[in-house]
């Protein structure tokens, strides 16, 4: 498991995503209820280069905090591959959720959210998600830049970049709903803490990087563990 902080370089996005601009009105949930099956995936979603998809997208089911019964159709096998598309998420979450469903996605850009594998290991429900985050950059992301919310067993994230992740307050619990001063926001990968009830993911050769030098000295910036209970 190796997680790195960028190198002193002075990162510039700006000709990025000045090039990048939103060039169709796709949203990627229009992209993913398009998709055939195809390798063995329920949905395969192969993204074009320089365009950019917006909004996020749910694959799998909700937690009600009240009932305690999982919502929603069942999760799919989802395969992203990106062809260094932008996805910009504009404030929601690329999330695989409550479900035995996996998700790998790799090449591309993401804006403006973060992808979160979402899951439980109850008396109740088992419901774990996997896959791989692979070569994704990730420019100011919201919350954290990958979020494992009760998932880690046969997940690997290796090869991206995380670039200003925007800290926006606590998350929140995920039996009740409610925001936990136990679960800040602003790291760029954030692991659940539960191993014994989720498993190890892989991590391997991460960057993670801070426009603001102060930031990048602290270690929980870059990489912090989580309790699901908060």
């Amino acid at each position: 498991m190796i997680l790195k902080s960028l190198p002193i370089i002075s990162l510039s996005f700006t000709f990025l995503l000045t090039q990048l601009q939103v060039a169709s009105a796709v949203t990627l949930k229009e992209m993913y209820d398009l998709a055939p099956a195809q390798e063995g995936y329920d949905r395969y979603l192969e993204l074009e280069t320089g365009v950019t998809y917006t909004g996020g997208l749910l694959i799998g089911q909700v937690l009600d905090p009240l009932t305690h019964d999982l919502d929603g159709a069942p999760g799919n096998d989802v395969r992203i591959v990106g062809n260094g598309a932008v996805l910009d998420l504009q404030g929601e979450q690329l999330c695989i959720s409550y479900c035995e469903g996996r998700l790998d996605i790799d090449d591309c850009v993401i804006l403006n959210g973060n992808i979160r594998f979402r899951g439980i290991n109850t008396f109740d429900h088992q419901a774990m998600p996997t896959g791989s985050v692979r070569q994704v950059t990730f420019y100011r992301p919201h919350d954290y830049g990958i979020r494992l919310q009760g998932a880690g067993e046969d997940v690997i994230l290796e090869w991206n970049l995380v670039v200003d992740v925007v800290e926006t307050g606590w998350d929140w619990i995920y039996h009740t709903g409610i925001a936990s001063e136990w679960l800040p926001t602003g790291a760029s990968i954030s692991p659940s803490c539960q191993v014994g009830f989720y498993g190890w993911p892989l991590i391997a050769d991460n960057w993670t990087f801070h426009s603001v030098d102060s930031l990048n000295v602290y270690p929980l910036t870059h990489y912090m563990l989580l309790c699901e209970y908060g």
